[in-house]
């Protein structure tokens, strides 16, 4: 299952580049209610939140705070079985991507409450989660908090094999730059 924080962005969906300002009037915490209530009408349990909200004590996303860098969110559950995820970055506040997947989930319980519930099984499966991403320490073999050196050592020895002129894969290449980005961020900051 996902983290709540940091933002575990769903393995293979696409970002938005260019965010737009929503219509919806909503906070981070009425958003956040209304979209685990809809998960519980879908009959889904376990909800991890996931987003670059800070987090309060008991897990959950702090309503007064600064507006995140990276206004995306996703949100992992498990339905009937199998492990879901609904991900929205198009709307350029926090609060407006929950408010998006509380209605996308709300429209597609449309479905089966207008008797189509076989639609609403095809509509759900395309929302199957993928396992969560690896961390960046994950894939580059070093544990948390290693210097930006043992970062990039670490790098070179798995570029060598992951590189594709060295029989690797683009897609390799691609995780193991992003993974040395994302831990040479971390530490800097």
């Amino acid at each position: 299952m996902a983290e709540a924080f940091p933002l575990a962005w769903p393995a293979g969906w696409p970002r938005t580049r260019r965010r737009q300002r929503a219509r919806f009037d909503t906070t981070i915490a009425k958003a956040r209610d209304e979209l685990s209530a809809e998960i519980v009408r879908l009959g889904g349990r376990y909800p991890v939140l996931s987003s670059n909200l800070e987090l309060r004590l008991n897990g959950l996303p702090r309503s007064s705070q600064r507006e995140p860098d990276d206004p995306g969110v996703a949100v992992y559950f498990e339905r009937g079985g199998k492990q879901m995820v609904f991900a929205c970055d198009r709307w350029d506040r926090a609060q407006d991507n929950i408010r998006a997947i509380t209605k996308t989930i709300e429209a597609i319980r449309g479905i089966e409450r207008w008797g189509a519930s076989e639609l609403m099984e095809r509509a759900f499966s395309a929302f199957s989660a993928l396992p969560p991403p690896r961390s960046p320490w994950d894939i580059l073999g070093v544990p948390r908090g290693s210097s930006a050196e043992a970062v990039k050592a670490a790098f070179r020895a798995k570029a060598a094999a992951a590189h594709p002129d060295t029989g690797g894969s683009t897609a390799a290449m691609a995780e193991l730059n992003a993974a040395r980005d994302a831990a040479l961020r971390e530490i800097s900051s």
